[in-house]
C-alpha cells in the first residue's frame, strides 16, 4: 500500500491522522454566526473590526491549520514594513461594497494537499507595496453593475514584480507532530523588508463564549537560536511550538478590544490587536511581558535580497524536545519524504491517459477541495438566546425553526472566504468529487446532513446558514448511490451500513418534498429558487407580483431524479433484504406519476412541454386559473436531461415481483402509461430500463437545442441560459412593469439575491456535471445506434457517450493552456499567461463567461468546480471523440 493510503486505513481504525489539518476559517467575520445585529451580518461584524474583536464560533487565518475542535490554531502572519495592519487574514468586499456582490481581493492559490493533511502546500501573492485597502474599496464602490470587479492585479500593485512569493507547507511526523516551513520568494529587482510571524492561539472558548477553562500559552525562555511556547489546554494537553529564529515571542490574549469596538473600558490591556500593535506601530505596551496569554507570535523579520529567499521553519508537536537541534533534526528528510509520498500518491490517482496539464489541473483541484475543509459551529438556540429571542417562543430572527441544528464538525466549503458555511446541493458535489480520493471523508460528508443535529424533524435538510429552510436542489441522495458506487468499483465492495442509513432518512426527506413543494397534489413542483438564483423572470423563492405560483420544470425534474435515486438505492439493498422491494416499487410510482404530470397538458392547453417550441418551462400559474409558459430557454429546461436513470436488465429477473406490480399498476393506470412508453422500447421483457421524463423525440428536439453553439453549447460547456436571448429577450409585463430575462454572459445587471450571482449566461460546473450524468444514461440504454449533430448543424455526428465527453473536455479546457499559453478560465490577462511565476498556477472560478470562459464570481469555488477533477478520469483509457458524417 501507498504511505497515504496506509495513513487512511490507520485512520479508519482510530489513529488520529486527520485530527490537525487545513480546518481554520477564511473569513468568519461578516457571517451569520457572528452576527449580533438580527439581520446585517456584513456589518454586523466587519473585516476592521476583526483584528479587534474575538469571535464567537470559530475563527479565520491566513494558509492556517487547527486541530479538529479548533481548539489551538496555527498560522503565518505578514508586515511587509508599509501597511497599516498585520495581514493576518484575506482581505475582501462585503456584499454592499463590491459592484457584484463579496468578494475577496487577495491572489493566493492551492498548490497540494493529500487526503489527511500529511501534506499541504498553499501559495499567498504579498505585494511590497502598501497593500491597496482604500482603493480596491472606493474603486468597487464607484463601479455599477455593468461594469467588471476591479481586482487587485487590476491596482498594478505586482507592478515590476515587486512583491514575495509566500509558499506555505505543512507535513506530519506524526498524527501531532506538525511541520510548518514557510519559504518567501522576493521576486521583485530590489531588496525588501519582511516580517514573519508564526502565529499560535487558542480559540476564545472561555468567559462570554460558555465555557469554564482558560487555556495558556507561555513564551519559554533562555532558548538561544529559536524560539519556543508551550501550549496548555485541558482538552488538547501539552503541545509546543518551535521556532527556528531567534526571534522574540510576542504574547497577548485571544480577547476583544472593548475599547476601540465598543468604546467601553478593557478587562485586560492585552488584547487580540496587541501583536499587531506591537509590531505595526512599535507599541511594545500592547504584548504581554510575563510571556503568558492565549495568543502568540515569534517575530521574524528579514531582508530578503532580489530574487533571494528566506524561509521559517516551525514544528508544533506533543513532544517536548530538548533543543532545536533535536527539533529540526530529521525536518528537511520529513517534508521531503512527505512531498514524494504526495506525488506517489497522485500519480496513481491520475493514471491513465490523461495530459501532464490534466494531471496537474486535476490535482490542484483536489487540493483546492482538501483545503476548503473547515470547522462548522453553531448552536442555533444558543445562537437564538444570545440574539434576545425565546427558543420555544416566535421570533422574526433568520433560522428560528432550526433551533435543533447544533453544528461541530470539519465540513467541505464551497469557498473557505466567499461562502464559508456548508451548503446542501454544493455539499453533493464535494463528496462526489472527494470521493476519487477520500470516500471516507465524502460518506462522512454526506451522513453530515443526515443526522439528527442538522436534519429537521419534519424531514428537511438544512440549505445554508442564511436561510437552513430554503429548499436546494435535491441531490443528495444520486451523491450517495454515486459515492456508494465508486467505492464499491474501487474495493469491489460497498458500504451497506452507510447506504442503509442514508436510504432510511433520505426517505424522510423526499416526504418532506412531496407533502411541502406540491402545492396541489400534481406531482408538479413549486421547489422555489432552487439555488439557480436570478435564472427566472421573477424571483421564485418569493411573493409573484401576479399572484399565484410558479410550477417549476427544473422543480419536478429534480424530483424525478430523486425519487430515481432512492429507487436505485432500494433496489440494491434488496439484493440482501427483500423488505426494500416495495420500497423500490412505491419510489418508481412516485417517479411514474411525476413524469406524467409533466407530460400532462391541461385543459388550457399549458404544460411543463412546450412542443411548438420542442422544450421545457416553468409555468405561471394565476389566481384566477389561467396558465402561461414563462419561455425562458435556461438550463430550467434542461435539468429533465439529468433526470435520466437507467436499471439494468437483471434487475427484471432478480426481482420478478416488480415486474409484476409495475404490470399492474400500468393497466391501473392508463395516462402513466402512454406519458411512460411512449418510445415503445421501454416496455421490453428483456434488457434495461430507462426511466425519463421524454420520449425520443424530444430528447432529439431538446439535444438540438442544448447542442447548439448559438443557444446552448459555448466553447467551454453548457450556458445556463441560451445565447439566442441576447437579440430576443424575454419580457413579461405585469401592471405596465416589464419584467425580462436576457442573455448575459457574464456578470449579473439584477440585484436579485445580492447581486453576486448570475444564472442568466454562464457556464456553472454543477448543471454541466448533471447533464453530463444524463447523457451517459441515455447512452446506456440507445448505446451505439443513437447518434445526433454536435454541435447541431455541423452534420458530425455523436453517440450520446461522445456527447458527454465532447462537453467535458470543453470544461476541462477552461483550464488548460491554450495556443497562445493562456487559460480561459483566466481571461485576458497576460501575467496570468506569460509570467513563469503565475502561469501555472490555475484559479476554479464559481462560474464562467458564457462565451470566453472567463473566470467569475468566487475565485476558489473548488466545491462544486472541483468536479473538473471527476472529468478527465471519467473518461479516461477512452477513445477521443469519434466524429461521424
Amino acid at each position: 500500500m501507498r504511505a497515504e493510503h496506509q495513513r487512511l486505513g490507520a485512520a479508519d481504525m482510530g489513529v488520529p491522522w486527520r485530527r490537525w489539518g487545513p480546518y481554520l476559517g477564511e473569513r468568519q467575520w461578516g457571517t451569520v454566526r457572528e452576527d449580533r445585529s438580527g439581520g446585517d451580518a456584513w456589518a454586523s461584524f466587519t473585516h476592521d473590526q476583526a483584528r479587534y474583536r474575538a469571535y464567537r464560533w470559530g475563527e479565520d487565518g491566513l494558509a492556517g491549520i487547527c486541530d479538529e475542535r479548533q481548539l489551538l490554531c496555527l498560522s503565518p502572519a505578514l508586515w511587509n514594513g508599509a501597511d497599516p495592519i498585520l495581514k493576518e487574514r484575506l482581505f475582501g468586499l462585503s456584499n454592499s461594497e463590491g459592484n457584484h456582490g463579496e468578494d475577496v481581493k487577495e491572489c493566493y492559490f492551492y498548490l497540494d494537499a493529500t487526503p489527511t493533511s500529511s501534506y499541504l502546500k498553499m501559495l499567498y501573492k504579498y505585494p511590497q507595496a502598501e497593500f491597496p485597502y482604500a482603493d480596491l474599496v472606493a474603486e468597487n464602490r464607484r463601479r455599477g453593475r455593468s461594469d467588471p470587479e476591479y481586482d487587485l492585479l487590476d491596482t498594478g500593485i505586482f507592478d515590476d514584480n515587486r512583491y514575495f512569493d509566500v509558499v506555505v507547507e505543512y507535513a506530519k511526523d506524526g498524527p501531532d507532530d506538525v511541520l510548518m516551513l514557510v519559504t518567501v520568494h522576493n521576486r521583485g529587482p530590489d531588496a525588501a523588508e519582511l516580517h514573519v510571524l508564526p502565529t499560535l492561539w487558542f480559540r476564545h472558548t472561555w468567559s462570554w463564549a460558555g465555557g469554564e477553562e482558560r487555556p495558556t500559552l507561555t513564551a519559554i525562555a533562555g532558548a538561544q537560536d529559536h524560539a519556543v511556547v508551550h501550549a496548555e489546554s485541558d482538552e488538547l494537553g501539552s503541545r509546543w511550538l518551535y521556532v527556528d529564529q531567534a526571534a522574540p515571542v510576542l504574547v497577548t490574549g485571544n480577547e476583544t478590544d472593548d475599547k476601540r469596538v465598543f468604546g467601553s473600558a478593557n478587562a485586560t490591556p492585552y488584547v487580540k490587536d496587541g501583536i499587531d500593535r506591537a509590531v505595526v506601530r512599535g507599541d511594545s505596551s500592547a504584548v504581554d511581558p510575563s510571556g503568558t496569554g492565549t495568543k502568540a507570535a515569534a517575530h521574524c523579520q528579514f531582508r530578503v535580497p532580489a530574487g533571494g529567499s528566506a524561509t521559517v521553519r516551525v514544528r508544533l508537536s506533543d513532544n517536548h524536545y530538548a533543543s532545536s537541534g533535536e527539533a529540526f533534526l530529521d525536518f528537511d528528510d520529513v517534508f521531503t519524504a512527505r512531498r514524494a509520498e504526495a506525488d506517489e500518491f497522485y500519480a496513481e490517482v491520475t493514471a491513465g491517459e490523461l495530459t501532464d496539464d490534466e494531471r496537474a489541473v486535476t490535482r490542484q483541484a483536489l487540493a483546492g477541495m482538501l483545503w476548503s475543509k473547515q470547522y462548522y459551529s453553531l448552536d442555533v438556540e444558543r445562537w437564538l438566546t444570545e440574539q434576545g429571542a425565546d427558543p420555544l417562543g416566535t421570533s422574526s430572527l433568520r433560522n428560528h425553526d432550526w433551533r435543533h441544528l447544533v453544528a461541530e464538525d470539519i465540513i467541505s466549503m464551497p469557498d473557505k472566504w466567499e461562502y464559508p458555511w456548508f451548503a446542501a446541493w454544493d455539499l453533493a458535489f464535494h463528496a462526489v468529487a472527494l470521493a476519487v480520493v477520500d470516500p471516507v471523508f465524502a460518506k462522512h460528508q454526506l451522513e453530515l446532513l443526515l443526522d439528527r443535529r442538522y436534519q429537521h424533524p419534519n424531514g428537511q435538510l438544512p440549505a445554508y446558514e442564511w436561510n437552513f429552510g430554503d429548499a436546494n436542489p435535491p441531490v443528495h441522495a444520486w451523491a450517495v448511490l454515486f459515492v456508494y458506487e465508486q467505492e464499491k468499483a474501487v474495493q469491489g465492495k460497498g458500504d451497506r451500513r452507510f447506504l442503509v442509513d442514508a436510504f432510511a432518512k433520505l426517505t424522510r426527506d423526499f416526504g418532506w418534498w412531496l407533502n411541502r413543494k406540491d402545492a396541489d397534489g400534481r406531482n408538479i413542483f413549486q421547489g422555489g429558487f432552487l439555488g439557480l438564483d436570478n435564472i427566472g423572470v421573477f424571483d421564485r423563492n418569493a411573493p409573484l407580483p401576479t399572484g399565484g405560483r410558479i410550477d417549476q420544470a427544473d422543480g419536478t425534474a429534480w424530483m424525478a431524479l430523486y425519487a430515481q435515486s432512492l429507487a436505485r438505492i432500494a433496489l440494491e439493498l434488496a439484493e440482501d433484504d427483500p423488505a426494500y422491494v416495495e420500497q423500490a416499487q412505491t419510489l418508481l410510482e412516485n417517479y411514474a406519476w411525476i413524469a406524467a404530470a409533466t407530460s400532462h397538458v391541461g385543459p388550457d392547453g399549458v404544460g411543463l412541454w412546450d412542443e411548438e417550441d420542442g422544450f421545457f418551462y416553468d409555468v405561471l400559474r394565476r389566481p384566477d386559473g389561467s396558465s402561461v409558459p414563462l419561455k425562458v430557454r435556461s438550463v430550467v429546461g434542461l435539468i429533465p436531461l439529468a433526470a435520466a436513470t437507467v436499471v439494468d436488465g437483471g434487475a427484471r429477473t432478480r426481482f420478478p415481483g416488480i415486474v409484476e406490480e409495475t404490470t399492474e399498476f400500468l393497466d391501473q393506470h392508463p395516462a402513466v402509461t402512454a406519458a411512460l412508453w411512449a418510445h415503445g422500447k421501454q416496455a421490453q421483457e428483456s434488457g434495461p430500463a430507462l426511466f425519463a421524463l421524454f420520449d425520443e423525440q424530444r430528447l432529439r428536439r431538446i439535444l438540438a437545442r442544448m447542442l447548439d453553439e448559438e443557444e446552448f453549447l459555448s466553447p467551454h460547456g453548457i450556458r445556463s441560459v441560451s445565447r439566442w436571448h441576447l437579440a430576443n429577450p424575454y419580457v413579461f409585463s405585469v401592471d405596465g412593469q416589464e419584467h425580462g430575462v436576457g442573455y448575459l454572459p457574464a456578470e449579473s445587471d439584477s440585484g436579485m439575491f445580492g447581486g453576486n450571482s448570475n444564472w442568466r449566461g454562464p457556464v456553472w460546473f454543477p448543471i454541466n456535471v448533471m447533464l453530463i450524468r444524463g447523457l451517459l444514461n441515455l447512452y446506456a440504454y440507445f448505446g451505439e445506434e443513437f447518434t445526433v449533430e454536435c454541435p447541431t448543424g455541423s452534420g458530425q455526428l455523436m453517440t450520446l457517450r461522445e456527447v458527454a465527453k465532447e462537453i467535458s473536455e470543453r470544461l476541462t479546457r477552461l483550464f488548460l493552456p491554450g495556443p497562445d499559453g493562456g487559460r480561459p478560465a483566466h481571461g485576458r490577462r497576460a501575467l496570468l499567461r506569460d509570467d513563469p511565476h503565475w502561469r501555472d498556477l490555475v484559479l476554479f472560478h464559481e462560474y464562467f463567461h458564457g462565451d470566453d470562459g472567463t473566470g467569475l464570481g468566487a475565485s476558489h469555488q473548488t466545491g462544486w468546480t472541483g468536479t473538473v477533477a471527476l472529468l478527465p478520469l471519467l473518461f479516461r483509457g477512452a477513445r477521443r471523440t469519434e466524429v461521424r458524417r
